[in-house]
Protein backbone atom coordinates (compact mmCIF):
# COMPACT_ATOMS: atom_id res chain seq x y z
CA UNK A 1 0.00 0.00 0.00
CA UNK A 2 1.23 3.67 -0.58
CA UNK A 3 0.71 6.57 1.73
CA UNK A 4 -1.51 8.72 -1.38
CA UNK A 5 -4.36 9.89 0.73
CA UNK A 6 -7.49 8.21 -0.67
CA UNK A 7 -10.20 9.87 -2.97
CA UNK A 8 -13.17 11.62 -1.18
CA UNK A 9 -15.48 9.32 -1.68
CA UNK A 10 -18.79 10.08 -3.85
CA UNK A 11 -22.47 9.79 -2.55
CA UNK A 12 -22.52 6.58 -5.41
CA UNK A 13 -19.82 5.22 -3.65
CA UNK A 14 -19.84 1.50 -2.02
CA UNK A 15 -18.73 -0.01 1.09
CA UNK A 16 -18.02 -3.47 2.14
CA UNK A 17 -18.33 -5.04 5.23
CA UNK A 18 -17.34 -8.53 6.76
CA UNK A 19 -18.87 -10.91 9.78
CA UNK A 20 -16.16 -14.11 9.80
CA UNK A 21 -17.05 -16.40 12.66
CA UNK A 22 -17.01 -19.98 13.75
CA UNK A 23 -20.40 -20.76 11.42
CA UNK A 24 -19.16 -18.88 8.11
CA UNK A 25 -18.30 -16.18 6.48
CA UNK A 26 -20.57 -12.69 5.72
CA UNK A 27 -20.41 -9.98 3.62
CA UNK A 28 -22.58 -6.92 2.57
CA UNK A 29 -22.42 -4.56 0.17
CA UNK A 30 -23.82 -0.95 0.87
CA UNK A 31 -23.51 2.35 -0.59
CA UNK A 32 -21.95 5.17 1.31
CA UNK A 33 -25.31 7.41 2.19
CA UNK A 34 -27.75 4.95 3.20
CA UNK A 35 -27.95 2.88 6.23
CA UNK A 36 -28.12 -1.17 5.73
CA UNK A 37 -27.02 -3.55 3.06
CA UNK A 38 -28.10 -3.86 -0.32
CA UNK A 39 -26.84 -7.16 -0.91
CA UNK A 40 -25.07 -10.26 1.29
CA UNK A 41 -23.39 -13.06 0.47
CA UNK A 42 -22.70 -16.04 2.80
CA UNK A 43 -20.03 -18.22 2.60
CA UNK A 44 -20.87 -21.15 4.83
CA UNK A 45 -17.06 -22.55 5.91
CA UNK A 46 -15.30 -21.09 8.43
CA UNK A 47 -11.95 -19.40 7.71
CA UNK A 48 -9.26 -21.97 9.16
CA UNK A 49 -7.20 -20.88 12.18
CA UNK A 50 -3.93 -22.62 12.50
CA UNK A 51 -0.43 -22.33 14.59
CA UNK A 52 0.41 -18.65 12.83
CA UNK A 53 -3.20 -17.29 13.29
CA UNK A 54 -6.39 -16.89 11.03
CA UNK A 55 -5.54 -17.74 7.51
CA UNK A 56 -5.44 -14.82 5.56
CA UNK A 57 -5.07 -16.81 2.21
CA UNK A 58 -8.50 -19.03 3.17
CA UNK A 59 -9.89 -15.67 4.42
CA UNK A 60 -9.39 -13.67 0.86
CA UNK A 61 -10.08 -17.01 -1.05
CA UNK A 62 -13.62 -17.15 0.02
CA UNK A 63 -14.18 -13.18 0.80
CA UNK A 64 -13.11 -12.19 -3.08
CA UNK A 65 -15.67 -14.33 -5.03
CA UNK A 66 -18.66 -13.04 -2.74
CA UNK A 67 -17.14 -9.90 -3.41
CA UNK A 68 -17.12 -9.92 -7.03
CA UNK A 69 -20.31 -11.42 -6.86
CA UNK A 70 -21.87 -8.44 -4.35
CA UNK A 71 -20.58 -6.03 -7.10
CA UNK A 72 -21.15 -7.41 -10.03
CA UNK A 73 -24.74 -7.79 -8.80
CA UNK A 74 -24.71 -4.10 -8.04
CA UNK A 75 -23.84 -3.82 -11.85
CA UNK A 76 -20.11 -2.79 -11.21
CA UNK A 77 -16.94 -4.58 -11.75
CA UNK A 78 -14.62 -6.02 -8.93
CA UNK A 79 -11.46 -4.86 -10.37
CA UNK A 80 -9.55 -2.74 -8.78
CA UNK A 81 -8.91 0.00 -12.10
CA UNK A 82 -11.93 1.50 -10.65
CA UNK A 83 -10.74 3.24 -7.84
CA UNK A 84 -13.09 4.77 -5.86
CA UNK A 85 -16.07 2.86 -6.70
CA UNK A 86 -15.30 0.91 -2.99
CA UNK A 87 -14.79 3.35 -1.16
CA UNK A 88 -14.28 1.48 1.92
CA UNK A 89 -13.72 -1.49 3.81
CA UNK A 90 -14.38 -3.22 7.24
CA UNK A 91 -13.90 -6.83 8.61
CA UNK A 92 -15.22 -8.35 11.82
CA UNK A 93 -13.51 -11.59 12.44
CA UNK A 94 -13.36 -13.67 15.92
CA UNK A 95 -10.43 -14.24 17.28
CA UNK A 96 -8.91 -11.32 15.48
CA UNK A 97 -7.35 -9.40 18.45
CA UNK A 98 -5.70 -12.72 19.78
CA UNK A 99 -5.35 -14.16 16.31
CA UNK A 100 -5.53 -11.65 12.92
CA UNK A 101 -1.27 -10.68 13.12
CA UNK A 102 -1.37 -12.01 9.47
CA UNK A 103 -4.72 -10.76 8.71
CA UNK A 104 -3.21 -7.05 9.85
CA UNK A 105 -0.24 -7.46 7.68
CA UNK A 106 -1.83 -9.35 4.73
CA UNK A 107 -5.16 -7.54 3.73
CA UNK A 108 -4.84 -4.52 3.43
CA UNK A 109 -2.17 -5.11 0.64
CA UNK A 110 -4.25 -7.37 -1.39
CA UNK A 111 -7.23 -6.11 -0.91
CA UNK A 112 -6.04 -2.55 -2.38
CA UNK A 113 -4.93 -4.38 -5.59
CA UNK A 114 -7.87 -6.76 -5.63
CA UNK A 115 -10.44 -4.24 -5.33
CA UNK A 116 -9.00 -0.86 -5.11
CA UNK A 117 -10.05 -0.32 -1.67
CA UNK A 118 -7.42 2.14 0.62
CA UNK A 119 -9.49 2.82 3.32
CA UNK A 120 -10.19 -0.25 5.50
CA UNK A 121 -10.16 -1.47 9.23
CA UNK A 122 -9.81 -5.05 10.77
CA UNK A 123 -11.96 -5.29 13.99
CA UNK A 124 -12.02 -7.82 16.41
CA UNK A 125 -15.87 -9.31 16.32
CA UNK A 126 -16.72 -7.90 19.52
CA UNK A 127 -15.97 -4.29 18.44
CA UNK A 128 -18.19 -4.78 15.12
CA UNK A 129 -20.97 -6.53 17.62
CA UNK A 130 -20.97 -2.71 19.69
CA UNK A 131 -21.10 -0.93 16.31
CA UNK A 132 -23.49 -2.82 15.53
CA UNK A 133 -26.04 -2.77 18.52
CA UNK A 134 -24.69 0.63 20.05
CA UNK A 135 -23.30 2.61 16.65
CA UNK A 136 -20.77 5.07 17.49
CA UNK A 137 -21.90 6.37 20.76
CA UNK A 138 -20.80 5.89 24.50
CA UNK A 139 -21.70 2.60 26.09
CA UNK A 140 -21.41 -0.87 26.53
CA UNK A 141 -22.43 -4.42 24.88
CA UNK A 142 -23.23 -7.37 25.82
CA UNK A 143 -22.21 -10.22 23.39
CA UNK A 144 -23.54 -13.68 24.52
CA UNK A 145 -23.41 -17.03 22.41
CA UNK A 146 -21.49 -20.07 23.02
CA UNK A 147 -19.52 -17.96 24.93
CA UNK A 148 -20.14 -14.03 26.58
CA UNK A 149 -18.14 -11.10 26.37
CA UNK A 150 -18.41 -7.29 27.66
CA UNK A 151 -16.72 -4.66 26.19
CA UNK A 152 -17.73 -0.78 26.77
CA UNK A 153 -15.74 2.39 25.74
CA UNK A 154 -16.49 6.72 26.65
CA UNK A 155 -15.14 7.12 23.25
CA UNK A 156 -11.39 7.70 24.50
CA UNK A 157 -10.46 3.66 24.88
CA UNK A 158 -11.76 0.02 25.09
CA UNK A 159 -12.76 -1.78 28.27
CA UNK A 160 -13.23 -5.30 28.10
CA UNK A 161 -14.59 -7.96 30.76
CA UNK A 162 -14.42 -11.66 29.93
CA UNK A 163 -14.17 -13.73 26.55
CA UNK A 164 -11.86 -15.84 27.78
CA UNK A 165 -13.02 -18.67 26.16
CA UNK A 166 -14.86 -21.50 28.30
CA UNK A 167 -12.29 -23.05 30.03
CA UNK A 168 -11.03 -19.79 31.65
CA UNK A 169 -14.11 -17.17 31.67
CA UNK A 170 -17.61 -16.93 29.59
CA UNK A 171 -19.07 -17.20 32.52
CA UNK A 172 -23.05 -17.25 31.92
CA UNK A 173 -22.65 -17.41 28.29
CA UNK A 174 -24.03 -20.66 26.58
CA UNK A 175 -21.48 -22.81 27.06
CA UNK A 176 -21.62 -22.25 31.11
CA UNK A 177 -25.51 -22.50 31.21
CA UNK A 178 -25.52 -25.71 29.15
CA UNK A 179 -22.86 -27.11 31.47
CA UNK A 180 -24.47 -26.17 34.54
CA UNK A 181 -27.73 -28.05 33.35
CA UNK A 182 -25.69 -30.88 32.31
CA UNK A 183 -23.77 -31.15 35.78
CA UNK A 184 -27.56 -30.18 37.33
CA UNK A 185 -28.86 -33.81 35.30
CA UNK A 186 -25.69 -36.05 35.82
CA UNK A 187 -26.69 -35.28 40.08
CA UNK A 188 -29.92 -36.10 39.43
CA UNK A 189 -28.80 -39.46 37.55
CA UNK A 190 -26.16 -40.22 40.70
CA UNK A 191 -28.48 -39.26 43.02
CA UNK A 192 -26.43 -36.01 44.31
CA UNK A 193 -27.88 -33.05 46.06
CA UNK A 194 -28.72 -30.55 43.64
CA UNK A 195 -29.65 -32.51 41.57
CA UNK A 196 -32.66 -31.57 38.62
CA UNK A 197 -34.68 -35.21 37.50
CA UNK A 198 -36.31 -32.27 34.67
CA UNK A 199 -32.99 -31.70 33.33
CA UNK A 200 -32.10 -35.33 33.32
CA UNK A 201 -35.45 -36.18 31.28
CA UNK A 202 -33.84 -33.29 28.77
CA UNK A 203 -30.35 -35.08 29.02
CA UNK A 204 -31.73 -38.11 27.80
CA UNK A 205 -33.87 -36.54 25.12
CA UNK A 206 -31.41 -34.63 23.50
CA UNK A 207 -28.12 -36.75 24.18
CA UNK A 208 -29.30 -40.44 24.91
CA UNK A 209 -28.61 -42.36 27.88
CA UNK A 210 -26.57 -40.11 30.58
CA UNK A 211 -23.72 -42.76 30.70
CA UNK A 212 -22.89 -42.00 27.40
CA UNK A 213 -22.58 -38.48 27.40
CA UNK A 214 -18.89 -38.51 27.95
CA UNK A 215 -18.08 -40.37 25.62
CA UNK A 216 -20.01 -37.80 23.04
CA UNK A 217 -18.85 -34.91 24.49
CA UNK A 218 -14.53 -35.63 25.42
CA UNK A 219 -13.51 -36.47 22.16
CA UNK A 220 -15.09 -33.66 20.32
CA UNK A 221 -13.47 -30.53 19.09
CA UNK A 222 -16.48 -28.41 19.26
CA UNK A 223 -17.23 -29.34 23.09
CA UNK A 224 -18.31 -25.12 23.50
CA UNK A 225 -21.00 -25.32 20.63
CA UNK A 226 -22.32 -29.26 22.07
CA UNK A 227 -22.46 -27.63 25.61
CA UNK A 228 -24.46 -24.72 24.54
CA UNK A 229 -27.23 -26.68 22.62
CA UNK A 230 -27.94 -27.70 25.95
CA UNK A 231 -28.97 -23.77 27.34
CA UNK A 232 -32.07 -23.38 25.64
CA UNK A 233 -33.68 -26.60 27.32
CA UNK A 234 -32.29 -25.27 30.72
CA UNK A 235 -34.35 -22.37 29.86
CA UNK A 236 -37.43 -24.51 28.54
CA UNK A 237 -37.67 -25.60 32.27
CA UNK A 238 -36.55 -22.48 34.45
CA UNK A 239 -40.44 -21.95 34.80
CA UNK A 240 -41.22 -25.31 36.44
CA UNK A 241 -38.30 -26.02 37.88
CA UNK A 242 -36.13 -23.85 40.67
CA UNK A 243 -33.09 -25.92 40.10
CA UNK A 244 -32.91 -24.63 36.16
CA UNK A 245 -34.09 -21.10 37.29
CA UNK A 246 -31.27 -21.18 39.84
CA UNK A 247 -28.63 -21.54 37.09
CA UNK A 248 -30.21 -18.83 35.02
CA UNK A 249 -29.98 -16.37 37.86
CA UNK A 250 -26.22 -16.92 38.45
CA UNK A 251 -26.02 -16.54 34.59
CA UNK A 252 -27.43 -13.61 34.82
CA UNK A 253 -25.28 -12.32 37.85
CA UNK A 254 -22.08 -13.14 35.81
CA UNK A 255 -23.41 -11.21 32.87
CA UNK A 256 -24.42 -8.36 34.84
CA UNK A 257 -21.25 -8.25 36.27
CA UNK A 258 -19.12 -8.33 33.33
CA UNK A 259 -21.32 -5.33 31.89
CA UNK A 260 -20.75 -3.12 35.10
CA UNK A 261 -16.62 -3.81 34.41
CA UNK A 262 -16.55 -2.11 31.30
CA UNK A 263 -20.02 0.73 31.39
CA UNK A 264 -18.50 4.12 31.41
CA UNK A 265 -18.24 6.21 34.18
CA UNK A 266 -19.97 9.23 32.56
CA UNK A 267 -22.78 8.69 29.56
CA UNK A 268 -23.22 10.90 26.41
CA UNK A 269 -23.09 14.91 27.39
CA UNK A 270 -21.58 13.78 30.89
CA UNK A 271 -24.37 12.17 32.49
CA UNK A 272 -24.54 9.45 34.29
CA UNK A 273 -26.88 7.14 31.74
CA UNK A 274 -24.90 3.77 30.33
CA UNK A 275 -26.49 2.16 27.12
CA UNK A 276 -26.17 -1.45 27.35
CA UNK A 277 -26.94 -3.25 24.71
CA UNK A 278 -27.41 -7.24 25.18
CA UNK A 279 -26.73 -8.77 21.64
CA UNK A 280 -26.29 -12.28 20.06
CA UNK A 281 -28.06 -16.01 20.28
CA UNK A 282 -28.08 -16.11 23.82
CA UNK A 283 -30.73 -13.64 24.63
CA UNK A 284 -32.91 -15.33 22.07
CA UNK A 285 -34.00 -17.43 24.68
CA UNK A 286 -36.11 -14.60 25.99
CA UNK A 287 -37.49 -13.92 29.88
CA UNK A 288 -36.25 -16.66 31.50
CA UNK A 289 -33.02 -15.38 30.72
CA UNK A 290 -33.52 -11.34 30.13
CA UNK A 291 -35.93 -11.17 33.18
CA UNK A 292 -33.12 -11.89 35.84
CA UNK A 293 -30.50 -10.15 33.25
CA UNK A 294 -32.55 -6.71 33.83
CA UNK A 295 -32.94 -7.13 37.52
CA UNK A 296 -29.23 -8.04 37.84
CA UNK A 297 -28.31 -4.90 35.87
CA UNK A 298 -30.65 -2.33 38.08
CA UNK A 299 -29.28 -3.60 40.88
CA UNK A 300 -25.69 -3.59 39.92
CA UNK A 301 -25.63 -0.60 37.24
CA UNK A 302 -28.61 1.60 38.26
CA UNK A 303 -27.36 3.88 35.64
CA UNK A 304 -28.01 1.76 32.98
CA UNK A 305 -30.70 1.60 29.85
CA UNK A 306 -30.83 -1.77 28.54
CA UNK A 307 -31.41 -2.48 24.59
CA UNK A 308 -31.37 -5.21 22.70
CA UNK A 309 -29.47 -3.56 20.05
CA UNK A 310 -29.81 -2.06 16.64
CA UNK A 311 -28.02 -4.18 14.05
CA UNK A 312 -25.68 -7.91 14.02
CA UNK A 313 -21.95 -7.48 13.74
CA UNK A 314 -22.46 -7.46 9.77
CA UNK A 315 -24.34 -4.14 10.14
CA UNK A 316 -21.34 -2.67 12.87
CA UNK A 317 -18.62 -3.94 9.97
CA UNK A 318 -21.00 -1.83 7.17
CA UNK A 319 -21.58 1.37 9.95
CA UNK A 320 -17.30 0.99 10.69
CA UNK A 321 -16.71 1.45 6.79
CA UNK A 322 -19.07 4.19 5.82
CA UNK A 323 -17.75 6.08 9.20
CA UNK A 324 -14.28 5.43 7.63
CA UNK A 325 -15.16 6.65 4.63
CA UNK A 326 -16.83 9.80 5.60
CA UNK A 327 -13.59 10.20 7.84
CA UNK A 328 -16.14 10.01 10.57
CA UNK A 329 -14.94 7.10 12.55
CA UNK A 330 -15.63 7.58 16.77
CA UNK A 331 -14.64 4.53 17.84
CA UNK A 332 -11.17 4.26 19.75
CA UNK A 333 -8.75 2.86 17.65
CA UNK A 334 -6.45 -0.08 18.78
CA UNK A 335 -3.63 -1.93 17.09
CA UNK A 336 -5.24 -5.19 17.66
CA UNK A 337 -8.98 -4.55 18.93
CA UNK A 338 -9.58 -1.99 16.04
CA UNK A 339 -6.70 -1.93 13.49
CA UNK A 340 -6.90 1.30 10.87
CA UNK A 341 -3.50 1.09 8.31
CA UNK A 342 -1.29 4.43 8.62
CA UNK A 343 -2.53 6.47 5.95
CA UNK A 344 -6.20 4.68 5.58
CA UNK A 345 -7.71 7.04 7.70
CA UNK A 346 -7.55 9.74 10.51
CA UNK A 347 -6.31 9.25 14.08
CA UNK A 348 -8.39 7.50 16.35
CA UNK A 349 -10.30 9.52 19.25
CA UNK A 350 -7.38 9.10 21.48
CA UNK A 351 -4.67 10.43 19.25
CA UNK A 352 -3.91 7.29 17.06
CA UNK A 353 -3.53 3.49 18.16
CA UNK A 354 -2.61 2.29 21.64
CA UNK A 355 -6.02 2.92 23.47
CA UNK A 356 -6.51 1.55 26.61
CA UNK A 357 -7.90 -1.87 26.88
CA UNK A 358 -8.54 -2.68 30.74
CA UNK A 359 -8.31 -6.67 31.33
CA UNK A 360 -6.06 -7.10 28.98
CA UNK A 361 -2.58 -5.60 27.43
CA UNK A 362 -2.16 -4.31 23.73
CA UNK A 363 -0.02 -6.62 21.76
CA UNK A 364 3.85 -6.30 22.06
CA UNK A 365 5.74 -8.84 20.68
CA UNK A 366 3.36 -11.24 20.41
CA UNK A 367 1.46 -10.85 23.73
CA UNK A 368 -2.40 -10.94 22.99
CA UNK A 369 -4.29 -8.10 23.58
CA UNK A 370 -7.18 -9.54 23.79
CA UNK A 371 -8.14 -13.58 24.74
CA UNK A 372 -9.93 -16.35 22.20
CA UNK A 373 -13.03 -14.34 21.36
CA UNK A 374 -13.67 -16.99 19.25
CA UNK A 375 -16.95 -18.18 20.81
CA UNK A 376 -18.08 -14.43 22.41
CA UNK A 377 -20.09 -14.19 19.48
CA UNK A 378 -19.82 -16.57 16.80
CA UNK A 379 -19.25 -19.75 18.97
CA UNK A 380 -16.39 -21.16 17.60
CA UNK A 381 -14.91 -24.18 18.62
CA UNK A 382 -11.83 -25.10 20.08
CA UNK A 383 -9.94 -25.74 16.73
CA UNK A 384 -11.47 -24.44 14.36
CA UNK A 385 -9.36 -26.61 11.82
CA UNK A 386 -10.71 -30.03 13.18
CA UNK A 387 -14.54 -31.49 12.17
CA UNK A 388 -15.76 -33.97 14.07
CA UNK A 389 -19.24 -36.15 12.92
CA UNK A 390 -19.76 -38.29 16.03
CA UNK A 391 -23.59 -38.34 16.51
CA UNK A 392 -24.65 -35.61 19.37
CA UNK A 393 -28.03 -34.35 18.14
CA UNK A 394 -28.49 -30.45 19.12
CA UNK A 395 -31.76 -29.18 20.46
CA UNK A 396 -31.18 -25.73 19.34
CA UNK A 397 -28.45 -23.40 18.34
CA UNK A 398 -27.63 -20.05 20.18
CA UNK A 399 -24.22 -19.11 18.90
CA UNK A 400 -25.25 -16.49 16.03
Amino acid sequence: MTDAPSPAPTPEAYVLGVDSGGSGLRVALGRVDTDGPLFTAVCAEPVRTGAGGIDAAHLLEQLLPAAAELLERAGLSSSGDSPGQVAAFAIGAAGMATLGGRLRAELPGALAEALGVRRMALAADAVTAYAGAVGQRPGAVVAGGTGMIALGTDLTGWHRADGWGHLLGDSGGGAWIGRAGLDAAMRAHDGRRGGSPALLARLHAVFGPAEGLPGLLYPRSDRPAVLASFAPEVAACAGADEVAAGILREAAAHIAEAAAAVCPTAGPEGGNACEVALTGGLFRMGEPLLGPVREELARLVPQARVTTGTGDPLTGALRIARALALDGLRLPHHPTMLFVPAGDGPPGPSGGVGAEVRNGEPESDGVPADGPVNGAVSGAADSPTDTDTSPVRRSSDISG
